[in-house]
């Protein structure tokens, strides 16, 4: 039987605001930040989507995060952190490279400078979240990630040109919604608050 994971990107930081580059490093929530994630949390009550079990990555911004959308126990893993920039942390977002258009990745350009690939920030997120949901009793499952983590975990399971075509994007508090079948995601839909989808 298909179980359900909700993978949802934290509010928005002030690195955010001050378009900072955040990935291990971290930086509070914003009153923005604050309300969304809360807003994020009326529209699944409204829904009627529930979980049986909660998890989000070890870093503040995620924590705070879930705890705004659900004041349910959870679990904080390591495997769910932002993607690892190294010496380009908190720096300006203006010193990021150009993405490879084929890829929408920077590939394994911040490996020199004591980060991490793309393809690295992919299979610990595939890795973490196949374990999760092969736990026992996970049926419906929410994780707290990160932008860069969450992308390349979804690029995992949608090809490019259909993440394009869906319009997808990584904003803050964006929802995606998988089903888990036999260590193999497919993606179901994607939930922004500038939408005005529903959440099934």
């Amino acid at each position: 039987m298909a179980k359900t994971l909700y993978l949802m990107r934290h509010g928005q930081t002030l690195f955010n605001q001050l378009h900072k580059i955040q990935g291990a490093c971290d930086s509070p929530l914003t009153a923005q930040g604050i309300a969304d994630a809360q807003q994020v949390g009326r529209n699944f009550t409204e829904h009627g989507v529930t979980f049986d079990h909660a998890y989000c990555s070890t870093q503040e911004r995620a924590s705070d995060t879930l705890e705004l959308v659900t004041a349910q126990p959870y679990e904080r893993l390591k495997g769910l952190k932002e993607w690892s920039f190294g010496v380009f942390e908190a720096e300006s977002e203006r010193l990021n490279p150009q993405q490879d258009p084929a890829r929408q990745s920077y590939g394994d350009y911040f490996l020199p400078y004591g980060g991490e690939s793309d393809l690295q920030v992919q299979a610990r997120m595939v890795a973490t979240l196949c374990d999760v949901m092969d736990r026992p009793d996970h049926q419906q499952v929410l994780a707290v990630s990160h932008g860069g983590a969450s992308f390349m975990f979804l690029r995992r399971w949608l090809p490019i040109s259909e993440i394009k075509q869906r319009d997808i994007k990584m904003t803050n508090c964006v929802v995606l919604k998988f089903k888990y079948d036999a260590g193999e995601f497919t993606f179901v839909q994607d939930y922004r608050l500038d939408q005005g989808k529903e959440l099934l």
